[in-house]
């Protein structure tokens, strides 16, 4: 479990405890029911991540709702959008394993995050990852509910696949931008798991091979 569910559920059982003191027990009921929906939301279970070269895992649990084309700092990737309701285990995980480049935080709006407009518009912290198969960058993106979003990594940290990076709270939205020639795993509506579901494989880049040159007659 996440630390800050112990935070916020101790809140709720002191304001429990007051209120029994103070008025009825019914309402003293209803803190208590929040403590324990903190409890749930905060769970950090334990995952089964993939082990063989050049897979991008999902970074966050929740159902896939955009897979398409985007350019990022004037290149071309595959974006995959996933949205988290409250009731997915929001916990953030790495989706490959490499080193930290940049990290972005971004103030912004905090729209429904299914929207189109919410990948570019909502609040968001934007991670650049270095790894065998290119630049994965993957977005945090806030939403309707979601008002703090956690990284505990920095620039120059070394990650690895599925490694807990961060959470966003309440209800939110998360983008991986990977190398357009990448293969896509999953296809919209799909559930998937942070740190276990494969979303795409790329050829790692010591194993990918140069376009053989061809002999023109010209001299060279």
């Amino acid at each position: 479990m996440v630390r800050d569910g112990i935070f916020y559920a101790l809140g709720m059982i002191l304001v429990a405890a007051l209120v029994w003191w103070l008025a009825t027990p019914f309402f003293a009921g209803a803190a208590l029911l929040l403590a324990a929906f903190f409890l749930w939301f905060f769970r950090d279970p334990e995952r089964a991540i993939p082990s063989a070269r050049g897979l991008i895992v999902s970074p966050a649990d929740g159902k896939v709702t955009h897979i398409g084309s985007t350019l990022f700092q004037e290149k071309p990737y595959t974006r995959i959008s996933i949205f988290l309701s409250v009731f997915d285990v929001h916990v953030n995980r790495s989706p490959i394993s490499g080193t930290i480049k940049e990290v972005a935080y971004r103030r912004g709006r905090f729209g429904n995050a299914m929207s189109a407009e919410s990948a570019e518009d909502n609040e968001q912290n934007i991670v650049t990852v270095e790894g065998e198969g290119g630049i994965v960058i993957f977005k945090q993106i806030a939403g309707l509910l979601a008002r703090r979003i956690v990284f505990t990594k920095k620039e120059g940290d070394r990650i690895e696949r599925g490694e807990r990076v961060g959470l966003i709270k309440f209800g939110s939205r998360a983008d991986v931008l990977f190398p357009a020639d990448a293969e896509i795993k999953i296809k919209v509506g799909d559930r998937v798991k942070g740190g276990a579901s494969i979303l795409a494989h790329v050829v790692p880049s010591d194993l990918r091979t140069e376009p053989t040159r061809q002999y023109s007659g010209a001299a060279q």
